[in-house]
């Protein structure tokens, strides 16, 4: 591709599926959820757990949204860069849009998970053309369609941050790996972890019923990245970790000495969603280490360029 081309579509950033960004406790964007005759700001209780199909969980705990929610046909999210100025005008200046289909849900008694699966979406990052020339040089492959290009950097238009997790396995082994695909429920005290069913942990997961899912700063990208294989290899012994490590108080798991906090989380119930699987557990304390610095979060390529034009870009880790 000839230079002025590249500079035309992206300027000077660097091209990837994901731009990894340093975001605090506070993040920009915001994301409403619309039915026949609601809307919803889902903000901060919105997820995505699986990737073939793409879901979304929700997360309501108002016994009248609850209700109405289950009893509709068609639902839309919208994803934006700030509050719209009336619910009538959701729609525009959203930067990626899609509509939805409920799958099932899971009831619980401090609230209601829907899920719901992503039919179409549409993407204004860029312009049409823009977004189709960028895809036609850099995404096109045999399994990612345009159509799926479009539904991820939906789904990334809202930082997804990254987690560690660990699993001890006896007393020797301890798997420690990067996921993203999950949250915390805060106000419920409930978390959602959606993993790849090609993990080979999982089962062992499944099994024990017990996970640590841990926050860290930005700067360790470098130390948690290189632990992303343990998503299908042999964990290495304690011994061989290139950090210390710490116990945590209940389970006993380990997880690096730099963590700024940590959660043990029980495993509530389990759910088929296609590439992944769902785990919907419970955790009845935040153990807090440290002050909390910006954290690891993944963005689409793509939202990063549209914000970097804007001069409203997250710093790159």
């Amino acid at each position: 591709m000839s230079s002025w081309f590249r500079q035309m579509l992206v300027g000077k950033s660097e091209i990837r599926e994901f731009s990894t960004v340093g975001v605090g406790d506070v993040v920009g964007e915001k994301v409403y959820l619309q039915t026949e005759d609601q809307l919803l700001d889902v903000t901060s209780n919105q997820w995505m757990l699986g990737l073939e199909p793409l879901t979304f969980g929700i997360w309501i705990e108002e016994g009248k949204d609850r209700q109405a929610l289950a009893d509709k046909k068609k639902y839309v999210i919208y994803f934006r860069r700030d509050e719209p100025s009336s619910p009538e005008v959701v729609a525009r200046g959203a930067v990626a849009i899609a509509e939805l289909k409920y799958f099932n849900r899971i009831e619980d008694s401090r609230g209601t998970l829907f899920l719901l699966q992503v039919v179409h979406s549409s993407i204004h990052h860029v312009s049409g053309v823009k977004a189709r020339l960028i895809y036609e040089r850099f995404y096109k492959k045999p399994n990612v369609s345009f159509d799926k290009l479009k539904a991820v950097a939906t789904a990334y238009s809202y930082p997804r941050r990254v987690r560690v997790i660990s699993f001890q396995e006896g007393a020797d082994y301890n798997y420690i790996f990067p996921m993203d695909l999950l949250g915390d429920i805060k106000q419920s005290g409930r978390y959602l972890l959606g993993m790849r069913h090609s993990n080979t942990v999982l089962k062992k997961i499944v099994d024990v019923r017990k996970i640590v899912v841990s926050e860290f700063p930005a700067e360790y990208k470098p130390a948690i990245y290189k632990l992303g294989r343990n998503h299908s290899a042999s964990p290495p012994l304690v011994a061989e970790l290139p950090f210390g490590v710490q116990a945590t108080k209940d389970f006993g798991f380990f997880v690096p000495e730099w963590v700024e906090s940590y959660k043990e989380v029980r495993i509530l119930k389990t759910m088929d969603l296609g590439s992944h699987m769902l785990m919907f557990g419970e955790w009845p304390e935040d153990r807090v280490l440290k002050p909390s610095t910006p954290r690891l979060h993944h963005i689409h390529f793509l939202h990063f360029l549209q914000q970097k034009r804007r001069g409203q870009a997250y710093p790159l880790v």
